[in-house]
């Protein structure tokens, strides 16, 4: 059995992946950084050899259950325990409900928020073992419904509601179950959503507030976090001793899910969503 804390995560090719991988192996996690592709690996392998760090990289498609237990069951015959799972893996997606094939909404549901089931249900044997813990980083839209992201925000709430129900149920069981909620990230997750001419041109009655919604998303990332400032708060929740079950990762983030908490029939998000499109 490993003699120091084992760390897996999930979607460590990019972004707030790659960066949580690489603080954890610095800062002494045995850190297993998974992704669904290994051929786009090379970025990783590049920023663990900058920082002088060893990561163990492998393969973990998320929406593949025979991949899921595989990658799982590879971790404890090798280290013999696991310690902390972060649930990483996601992908935008931007789309309003009438113009979406309900296949497009399943596949957004499958690697946001059953990819998420699959890898909690898989890890939480040897995380009651070792007395560790979830982190599933959702998103600032896994409290706030947001225009043209009805199939995104509906993965995010399912996994903010699953983690928050199945909190007290894990930590009777001695695992701690929290969820990190970034707000704007400059990362590649936008980039990778798609958003282009062909988006707007297919959009029909919808393609103005689109066009608004997606200046108005430009704009939000003019003074957007780096994955580097995100990981150094899910790395904090990796080591405190009683971490929050609900941890936002900027003064903004933190701001505009209070908005929401604080908002009990709704009118204040809408107004503001509202005028996203105005």
């Amino acid at each position: 059995m490993s003699s120091t804390r084992v760390a897996l995560i999930t979607g460590t090719s990019t972004g707030i992946g790659l960066a949580t991988a690489v603080q954890a192996a610095r800062a002494g996690f045995t850190t297993v950084a998974t992704l669904r592709d290994p051929a786009r690996a090379d970025r990783l392998r590049e920023a663990a050899a900058e920082a002088g760090v060893e990561l163990d990289i492998r393969p973990l498609d998320v929406t593949d259950a025979a991949s899921v237990r595989a990658a799982f069951e590879g971790v404890l015959a090798d280290y013999g325990r696991l310690d902390v799972l972060v649930n990483n893996a996601g992908a935008g997606h931007v789309g309003t409900i009438e113009q979406e094939p309900v296949s497009a909404v399943r596949a957004t549901m499958e690697v946001n928020f059953f990819g998420v089931v699959e890898t909690t249900k898989a890890a939480m044997p040897a995380l009651r073992a070792s007395g560790g813990r979830v982190l599933t980083v959702t998103s600032i839209g896994g409290a706030v419904g947001q225009p043209f992201n009805e199939a995104y925000c509906a993965a995010k709430f399912a996994v903010e509601g699953m983690m928050e129900s199945l909190a007290p149920v894990a930590a009777a069981q001695g695992v701690t179950v929290s969820v990190i909620e970034p707000g704007a990230v400059a990362t590649e997750f936008v980039s990778n959503i798609g958003v282009d001419e062909r988006l707007f041109a297919e959009a029909g009655p919808y393609a103005e507030s689109l066009r608004k919604y997606i200046a108005n998303v430009s704009n939000s990332f003019e003074g957007a976090q780096t994955a580097d400032e995100v990981a150094a708060v899910i790395l904090a929740a990796m080591t405190a001793d009683t971490p929050a079950f609900r941890i936002q990762t900027s003064k903004q983030a933190e701001e505009f899910t209070g908005l929401k908490f604080a908002d009990r029939d709704g009118s204040a998000v809408q107004r503001l969503t509202t005028g996203w499109l105005a």
